[in-house]
């Protein structure tokens, strides 16, 4: 039944080669018409884990509390400390900027010369509650005096480490940035950090000031930017591929055709997600690339078979209808099991990483068009010299004596040497690599380097304030009209002194904390004074003053927050202070108060990661699940499955011990790329397997089969993965540090991958044929039908 649908499909499109290549190439016109409106898209919120109960706590307070999605500008003074006419001066000027730029939310922007913030505390004249810059104060008034004045109050407000850092050298603007404009728009990250370079950094950073950045907006706008050398790199490794295919081939017709088909689909790839409605977010900007190269394996597998042809004479046409009847079925097959893998990627309720699994679920589907039916098509038009057919024999001959020695893995104990190897390596892999990081592993942004503009920013500004880039909330709820419970106010208080001391942890501001602020304040500035009040009466009226504040305590009470602010967000710093927040919630329940976790930018790191961790596993399963029952449907064998799962297998665990080894955490943006090597190591084993069961099934003994099949397909297995990895590996030197470690990363991936089928595969395939004979022929899987 196989045989004749894929003999009906060669008899179409070869009948109608014009017409199928003309219809391919009206449908890429109109593509490329989309693909060029395509645009680079961020978002907080995609990366915000769906259903997470860290989420609920999130969306259901979030007008209460600091949003995650924050920008934090800061002034230091190169000289000297802040407090002088031209320090202040440029503060406001930079708050007033800050103010104005689109989608920042006005009401919350914070900075000494906000009405915000404020300053409490009872004097001989009486009782004051004031901003600690009053409303008349302008830049040309600010003699020494009132300067002096400025300072006394930021102190007494307690906003020294907060608002003014702790050294007195720099100052500190807040505000948080709505991704959705008035006006409707979402924002655009690459854009707005390019307004935030030209409003705040390049018009108030001079000899005297230093303008550092940090927040969501600035560090997915700095990896946008460095995703844009990507394409650089990408073009490098491009190039050098394309002249590795026409080394193997040595015809500048068969190296264009893989990677013009390749790119062909890629063209399609970004005109569907412009129709439907996605843009390419910047941490997914390598998917593209390496569908790309599943493209190219497919393709190098192609010409090939081609050439193979050709070298026994056959004319272009006979050669590329073999190619496409001998190729089809492995092809699909592999195709179809990266397409399931990447789709079980939408098990991850996180909408970025189901963005990704649309685009390279479209990518892999558009393969089989262009890999399988476009290329063979195409490749009978050309024509080649007399004598190329006899240079191609001589080529392969020669290459086939470097592959002669493989097949000898299947020979005696050989076999089972090696089958005991892999079960080993796979034992080892697992067991090194079951401790592997799910998260981030380095402070600031993993994605750049440690000396990145960003990241040196977030070093500043956690070394000169008690808060930086990473922050957890802590909330606390409570009945409505707790404002006078001094169990609520007692409960944070513990919990703030209880965390705030957990390593990773710089400094805690809370509810209670503002209580002993604003009670000290109160109290002529006495330092016994500094304590939360039992006093229902006194409790009530310093809430009331708090919550002109926003991000401790709502108008109610019915919610109290503690805000922890981080080194890092490093996944140990993230595990260790939940954990610690979990154990006082477990030993330390208050009736009436229930302490939720948790938001705050590392509070939703945190979900990511719990996220991920938790489907990490029926993820691999599904996988490996589809994987097993798209080989079982195609061989009708179960040594098949084992033989082909086994090394994949493998190279998965070891490709996890690489990023334990390597530093590289398991992330929103590294575990696609798993999944895509994956779907890469997958090919490798279906075209080895389907050419050995072939001779199989023409009656040829165990180790002439593998022979056979290791000279048929092991050098375009061998060319590709070499070609692929050097390409990938060229990406070390990016500036973006993602893209260093995803070469690392895929570079070690098909190798490894190219090993296991290599070596492994064969050994297992024939260890499994001596101890579990068959008790009838071999059937052909319908691979082959030449």
């Amino acid at each position: 039944m196989l045989d004749r649908v894929v003999r009906a499909l060669e008899r179409f499109f070869f009948t109608y080669r014009r017409l199928t290549l003309a219809a391919f190439a009206a449908f890429t016109a109109v593509m490329a018409v989309f693909a060029l409106q395509l645009r680079m898209e961020a978002g907080f919120e995609k990366q915000m884990p769906i259903g997470h109960p860290y989420m609920d706590t999130v969306k259901r307070h979030a007008p209460d509390l600091f949003g995650a999605n924050r920008l934090t500008v800061v002034v230091q003074a190169r000289q000297g400390d802040i407090w002088t006419t031209a320090g202040l001066t440029r503060l406001l000027q930079v708050t007033e900027a800050v103010q104005y730029l689109p989608n920042i939310d006005r009401v919350g922007v914070q900075s000494l010369w906000t009405p915000n913030s404020f300053v409490n505390e009872i004097t001989e004249e009486g009782f004051r509650a004031e901003s600690v810059i009053a409303a008349t104060v302008t830049p040309a008034s600010l003699t020494p005096e009132v300067i002096a004045q400025i300072q006394r109050s930021t102190s007494a407000g307690g906003h020294v480490g907060s608002l003014v850092s702790r050294d007195q050298r720099s100052a500190m603007v807040t505000a948080e940035i709505l991704e959705v404009g008035a006006d409707g728009r979402r924002i655009d990250y690459l854009d707005y950090n390019r307004l935030l370079e030209a409003q705040l950094r390049s018009k108030f950073e001079d000899a005297d000031f230093e303008i550092q950045i940090i927040g969501f907006a600035k560090q997915t706008g700095d990896i946008a930017d460095g995703a844009a050398g990507v394409l650089e790199f990408c073009a490098i490794a491009l190039v050098l591929t394309a002249l590795a295919v026409y080394w193997y081939c040595r015809s500048w017709r068969l190296m264009l055709l893989p990677i013009v088909c390749s790119l062909t689909s890629l063209v399609w790839q970004f005109g569907a997600l412009r129709l439907l409605g996605y843009g390419l977010d910047p941490l997914g900007v390598l998917v593209p690339f390496l569908v790309f190269a599943i493209g190219v394996s497919h393709g190098v597998q192609q010409i090939n078979t081609i050439v193979g042809g050709l070298a026994r004479g056959q004319d272009s046409i006979s050669a590329a209808r073999e190619s496409f009847s001998g190729l089809f079925v492995p092809g699909v097959l592999a195709l179809a099991i990266a397409l399931v893998s990447f789709i079980t990627l939408l098990l991850i309720p996180i909408p970025m990483i189901r963005e990704l699994a649309v685009t390279a679920a479209l990518g892999v589907g558009f393969k089989v068009a262009t890999n399988l039916v476009m290329l063979p098509v195409a490749a009978s038009y050309c024509h080649f010299p007399a004598d190329y057919g006899r240079r191609a024999v001589a080529l392969q001959q020669r290459r086939a004596q470097w592959l002669a020695p493989l097949a000898r893995i299947a020979v005696g104990r050989n076999a089972v040497i090696v089958s005991l190897l892999t079960v080993g390596v796979l034992a080892a892999a697992a067991w090194f690599s079951r401790d592997r990081v799910v998260g981030s592993v380095q402070p600031g942004a993993p994605e750049l380097r440690a000396d990145a503009r960003f990241n040196r920013d977030a070093v500043a500004v956690v070394q000169g304030f008690d808060m930086g880039l990473d922050w957890l909330s802590l909330v606390f709820e409570a009945p409505p009209g707790s404002c006078g419970s001094a169990a609520l106010a007692d409960q944070v208080d513990r919990a703030t002194v209880a965390l705030r001391d957990v390593p990773g942890v710089v400094s805690a501001l809370s509810y209670a904390s503002m209580l002993r602020t604003y009670n000290e304040g109160y109290n002529e500035g006495h330092p016994k004074m500094g304590t939360v009040p039992l006093d229902s009466a006194n409790l009530a009226g310093l809430a009331t003053e708090i919550g002109r504040i926003r991000g401790f305590v709502n108008k109610d009470c019915s919610m109290a927050a503690l805000h922890l602010y981080l080194t890092d967000h490093k996944a140990e710093t993230l595990q260790r202070v939940l954990d610690a927040a979990r154990g006082f919630a477990a030993t330390a329940p208050v009736p009436g108060v229930t302490l939720r976790l948790a938001a705050g930018n590392a509070g939703v790191q945190a979900a990511i990661n719990e996220t991920v961790q938790r489907t990490e596993l029926p993820m691999l399963l599904y996988v490996y699940g589809a994987i097993a029952l798209f080989v079982l449907a195609a061989f009708r064998d179960w040594r098949a499955v084992l033989s082909c799962c086994l090394p994949l297998t493998v190279g998965t665990f070891v490709g996890y011990w690489f990023m334990k080894a390597q530093d590289i955490g398991l992330t929103v943006a590294t575990l696609p790329v798993m999944v895509l090597a994956a779907g890469i190591g997958v090919d490798y084993a279906l075209y080895i397997y389907s050419r050995l069961q072939q001779h199989l099934a023409r009656g040829q003994a165990m180790q002439a089969a593998l022979e056979a099949a290791i000279r048929e397909v092991g050098m375009a297995t061998i060319f590709t993965a070499i070609t692929l990895a050097i390409g990938v590996a060229t990406w070390a030197f990016s500036p973006l540090k993602f893209q260093a470690d995803m070469g690392k990363l895929l570079a070690f991936m098909f190798l490894a991958n190219l090993v296991t089928a290599l070596v492994s595969l064969p050994a297992l395939a024939a260890l499994l044929e001596r101890w579990f004979p068959r008790r009838g022929p071999v059937r052909s899987s319908g691979v082959f039908a030449h």
